[in-house]
């Protein structure tokens, strides 16, 4: 079922939703860069050369030139950031919004004075209303989750790729337990990977901590995480996909940062590495999905099982017929820092991975506490594949789940390797019955 958006109904009115936000992008950051006054300066020297030095479509520079406000919020704009260009041509707010009624400024502020414009007659035609609640038909296609990949996501995992270390006898059983799952995603490639990570003081640091953040940008370059970036390609996003998540997570009450620039720590360049190996551009679209599970409180393994299910829901509302993955990282046992640096726990680990597969609802409910007493403080990382396990249709009874591989080695420098493969197997959807 598509989602409710008749929000776009209300006439006179554009609502600046996270599409309008993904078309507008470029728009408004242009207006952003008019906030210094040397910037400032240049554009009113010379208004075309400046718009041309921003990737804008030819429609959205029209808009500007022409003083055209309306047509700018088609094209994405929305009115806080377009106010720093109206600021700069010297219009004032009035003079701005009596433009896009075809008021002077006078006739404007006179109605204002008045009382402002009635909300009688600036309502939604009820009939037209009605009748975009009446058609609740499902699309014809959707998108679907076909499987779940999780995966520690080493940094010396990565480095030892990049230095073509992988023979090597450290190395070998490491990249041994990859080379079944290697063959398993080019036979059942996606077209879209959401990749659950956490970023590592790369693109986050103590200045903002978003507990979710989805990545809705088009392209991601890999970060330079203090040794370089590492060789890998950039990330190709899907714009269109995540701005459709994010409308239906946040409408499930799951509070996002929307993050359209940012750079990708190994985090998520690792796992990406060890499914598709060395190669020149990544064989499939991907949309980072942050958690932060550095900085305490971090989200509990509860609730990060309930978004994967809102994401499950989120995504087969997508009416296009992509093959989506949602891929869980970070952990196993591992810890970074203070006297216990370096505990492992196979034991826990290996039980993990069980009810992984057995009683995720069950595991959702392991505290805090047993992750950082038994896992070391870095096994909190493990929350994140509860996300990922959330997403499987199995968990609802719509569904069943194969578990297709299983790893586990110690270690990879300081961490115990988790990895897990399950496929996704939703049953088909009864026909619907016109009676």
């Amino acid at each position: 079922m598509s989602l409710d958006k008749t929000y776009q109904l209300v006439p006179g009115t554009t609502v600046f939703d996270a599409e309008q936000s993904a078309r507008g992008y470029h728009l408004n950051q242009f207006c952003m860069s008019l906030m210094t006054a040397e910037n400032r300066e240049h554009y009113l020297a010379d208004e075309r050369g400046y718009l041309d030095a921003w990737p804008l479509r030819e429609e959205q520079k029209q808009a500007l030139l022409d003083r055209d406000l309306n047509a700018a919020m088609r094209e994405g704009g929305n009115i806080y950031f377009l106010a720093k260009w109206g600021a700069t041509l010297g219009l004032s707010f009035q003079q701005m919004a009596g433009s896009m009624t075809g008021m002077t400024e006078q006739e404007y502020r006179d109605m204002m004075l008045r009382g402002g414009r009635s909300v009688e007659g600036n309502r939604i035609d009820r009939a037209v209303l009605e009748a975009a609640h009446a058609d609740r038909t499902p699309p014809a296609e959707h998108a679907t989750i076909t499987g779940a990949v999780f995966t520690s996501h080493v940094p010396a995992i990565g480095a030892a790729m990049d230095h073509h270390k992988t023979d090597e006898p450290y190395w070998q059983p490491v990249f041994g337990g990859y080379e079944y799952s290697k063959r398993w995603v080019e036979e059942n490639l996606p077209d879209v990977v959401v990749l659950v990570y956490n970023d590592h003081a790369t693109t986050f640091d103590l200045s903002v901590i978003p507990t979710f953040a989805l990545g809705t940008g088009a392209v991601y370059p890999t970060a330079d995480e203090g040794y370089g970036p590492r060789p890998v390609p950039g990330i190709e996003g899907h714009p269109d996909l995540a701005a459709h998540i994010a409308h239906s997570l946040i409408r499930d009450d799951f509070d996002l940062t929307l993050v359209n620039e940012m750079s990708v720590d190994h985090g998520l360049t690792v796992p990406l590495s060890l499914m598709f190996g060395d190669v020149e551009t990544w064989p499939c679209k991907v949309i980072p999905f942050h958690v932060n599970v550095v900085q305490y409180p971090v989200p509990s393994g509860a609730r990060c099982f309930r978004l994967g299910q809102a994401l499950r829901t989120a995504i087969e509302s997508y009416d296009r017929p992509l093959k989506v993955q949602v891929w869980g990282t970070g952990g196993m046992s591992h810890q970074l820092q203070g006297p216990r640096a370096g505990l492992i726990n196979r034991a826990w680990d290996n039980a993990f991975l069980d009810r992984l597969v057995e009683d995720p609802a069950g595991l959702a409910r392991v505290p805090h506490l047993e992750y950082v007493e038994e896992a070391g403080s870095e096994g909190i990382e493990l929350v994140m594949w509860l996300i990922a396990r959330g997403a499987m249709s199995d968990n609802d009874g719509s569904g069943e789940i194969e578990v297709k591989h299983r790893f586990y080695h110690v270690p990879a420098s300081n961490t115990a390797v988790g990895h897990l493969i399950l496929e996704n197997h939703p049953r088909a959807e009864a026909p619907t019955v016109k009676e």
